[in-house]
């Protein structure tokens, strides 16, 4: 029987004159027995207690001790009512009160590539979407609020809620995050610029230990929007990392050389991985003897489970025994004790493991052309595949308008080239064979044209048509005439020849074979070559590729809100957007870089104005159209095929899972579908 011990919150203190507090109800999502959420799927404390007349008691994981053992620093456990916040967040479990126990197996193409589908399984931030997928639920943050004009916003944390290693969290471990780290050149030489508002940071105030103030230099209504689903989180461990600082530590310097730490950025990063993307290889990857002389593995989360294991064949985290969330009857949660996530790059493999039963979870990276054969064998795996609409996953060609080479950068940067090379596409044919006739052709721009109110269908239906002849036309009307051998010609008489670099985690390998047959019917020399999700990133992100290919992801939904600019704002190293040199002409006030032409100027200072504006609003609307407008006009995606469905699949003995209401990386993945419910029927 799981050990059980009795927090009481100030609510249920208030009622125990009563002659007896009733065992809190048994509430689900299919069995909210009458009970009324002030968000969805979700109480808080006191909250859950007044209105279903009850004190919570609480229960832990009967394995959590053993599972503690193997968090390399951790010491012994106190009583689980000691390790949950006095306010901890009650979770209403879709269909059924789990069971603690077993591992969810999931499969990663390496230690970057393909993994944030099962980062998204343990991460928290301040504030996540609820799976309808509109509305901002509190998460880590009990609650916020703004000031009148959209430039303060303030949090108000959970009281005692604790890192995984037990030390106290609060406000001062967001202030460390953003201006001891992130706004710390001793550390991170340049801000990331995702992170600065209109160029300038914000201010973080920690006004008490369970209050802490965002103040902007310019109004940001939508930043919450962001980090609803953002892979970055708002905080870290200022105990942990905070004794590497001068700042906070007299002794640091003599720390940093007993641990073998050449400055404060080696220290930090050896643990932070000089990003906010979690999934960087852990310090068991960089080096194990290093780890092991400082006596910690990997720096405390508050996400569900925490890292214990790792080598070059996978990871294997166990369950947070502080993690802050508990279901309504007083489970701590995760119900699931172990991750096991394996990096398996091969496409066939992994279809191969799934049918052999030996998965529990998997989404990202699934290809709707493997939909029936996973499905065909579904029975002998014992588990379910199922479609999901998606967001985010049209694929797309962006040609690199501040290409290195001076003749391809003059071509590419010609509209006219990008709207023939897109009527060039058969994406009738595309739809067909690669999206089994799922889809709809469509272009594609900054958004998706469903979750914005600014764009349209009509809008992305412009040069869609396979039109060989006015394609060829448009090649000629550039001077790109054909030489004797039918291979078009750059200025300089040299073959006009693309190279597509592509990784199969973005897109289908068979739309890259189909699309180098009609462009080399247009008389281009075409050379497909595929890389691991890795490679891809560096050669874009290096300025070394002639076009960028992925899908649409990190730009639908919610993200537009602060992404305004994709496809030319550099800065996310996990989604190359290319054209960097434009935007480093502006960054830099023209000093270096390439300058944009006028419209790619407007483009960034209506981006820049659009996010100080409420979505939905007038405004708001008006800068999107004229955003739209400059990316359309401009053709700086060629979008191929809309709307296309995606498989996931997951074992039959994996319970709480609910359809999802949508498959897309820009909702975080699994984010919104509260995966530390999920539990294993063994």
């Amino acid at each position: 029987m799981p050990f059980k011990s009795v927090l009481l919150s100030g609510a249920a203190l208030a009622v125990l004159a009563s002659p007896a507090l009733a065992n809190c109800p048994p509430v689900t999502v299919s069995d909210m027995q009458g009970l009324s959420t002030d968000y969805p799927q979700q109480f808080e404390l006191a909250e859950f207690e007044e209105k279903a007349a009850c004190a919570l008691t609480f229960s832990q994981n009967p394995a959590i001790a053993d599972l503690n053992s193997r968090i390399t620093g951790n010491g012994d456990l106190g009583d689980v009512a000691e390790r949950l916040p006095a306010e901890p967040l009650v979770v209403v479990p879709y269909d059924t009160i789990g069971s603690y126990g077993g591992t969810i197996t999931g499969l990663s193409r390496g230690t970057e590539s393909g993994t944030s589908d099962l980062l998204s399984i343990r991460h928290v931030n301040l504030v996540r979407y609820s799976d309808d997928l509109q509305t901002i639920v509190p998460n880590v943050a009990k609650s916020w609020s703004w000031n009148d004009d959209f430039t303060e916003l303030t949090f108000e944390l959970r009281e005692g809620h604790k890192w995984s290693d037990g030390a106290p969290f609060t406000a001062e471990d967001i202030t460390f995050w953003y201006h001891d780290v992130l706004m710390n050149p001793n550390v991170i030489e340049k801000a990331p610029g995702r992170w600065l508002f209109d160029g300038k940071p914000a201010t973080v105030e920690a006004l008490d230990a369970t209050t802490v103030k965002f103040t902007f230099p310019v109004a940001q209504p939508n930043i919450l929007n962001r980090w609803a689903i953002d892979y970055g989180q708002t905080f870290l461990p200022k105990h942990f990392l905070g004794k590497y600082l001068d700042k906070y530590n007299a002794d640091a310097a003599a720390l940093r050389a007993e641990h073998g730490f050449a400055n404060e950025a080696d220290a930090v990063n050896f643990f932070y991985g000089n990003s906010d993307w979690k999934d960087v290889p852990s310090p068991l990857m960089k080096d194990g003897e290093k780890v092991n002389a400082i006596g910690v593995a990997v720096k405390p989360t508050l996400e569900s489970h925490i890292v214990v294991e790792e080598n070059t064949e996978g990871r294997r985290l166990v369950a947070n025994p502080y993690f802050h969330m508990v279901d309504t009857v007083g489970n701590q949660l995760p119900y699931i004790s172990e991750i096991n996530e394996e990096y398996v790059p091969e496409r066939e493999v992994v279809n191969l493991r799934i049918m052999n039963g030996d998965v529990t979870w998997k989404q990202q990276a699934m290809q709707l052309n493997d939909f029936p054969l996973l499905k065909e064998n579904e029975a002998k795996g014992n588990y379910t595949a199922a479609l999901a609409p998606t967001l985010g996953q049209t694929p797309f060609y962006s040609f690199n308008r501040t290409h290195k080479d001076p003749v391809l950068r003059e071509i590419f940067a010609d509209p006219r080239f990008s709207q023939a090379l897109s009527m060039g596409l058969n994406r009738d044919e595309i739809n067909e064979i690669v999206y089994l006739g799922q889809g709809k052709p469509l272009q594609t721009a900054a958004a998706e044209h469903v979750t914005v109110p600014f764009l349209s269908e009509d809008d992305l239906s412009v040069f869609i048509d396979h039109d060989p002849a006015k394609a060829n036309a448009l090649l000629d009307e550039m001077g790109l005439a054909r030489g004797s051998n039918g291979i078009r010609q750059r200025p300089d008489g040299k073959p006009l020849a693309v190279r597509i670099v592509f990784a199969s985690q973005g897109t289908a390998s068979q739309l890259h074979e189909l699309t180098a047959g009609y462009w080399s019917d247009l008389g281009l020399q075409v050379d497909v070559r595929e890389v691991t999700s890795d490679e891809y990133r560096a050669a874009a992100n290096s300025n070394d590729v002639d076009l960028m290919t992925w899908k649409n992801d990190g730009v639908s939904g919610p993200n537009i809100s602060q992404d305004a600019t994709d496809a030319l704002f550099p800065g996310d190293p996990f989604n190359p957007k290319g054209h960097a040199e434009w935007a480093r002409w502006i960054e830099t006030n023209g000093a270096q870089g390439i300058e944009p032409p006028a419209d790619i100027k407007r483009l960034f200072e209506a981006a820049s104005e659009f996010t100080q504006h409420p979505l939905g609003s007038e405004k708001s609307n008006e800068l999107g159209a004229e955003i739209m407008k400059i990316h359309l006009d401009n053709m700086i995606k060629i979008g191929v095929v809309s709307e296309i469905p995606e498989p996931y699949v997951y074992t039959n003995a994996l319970k709480n899972v609910p359809p999802l209401t949508a498959k897309a990386y820009d909702y975080y993945w699994t984010y919104p579908y509260r995966p530390q419910q999920w539990f294993l029927d063994q």
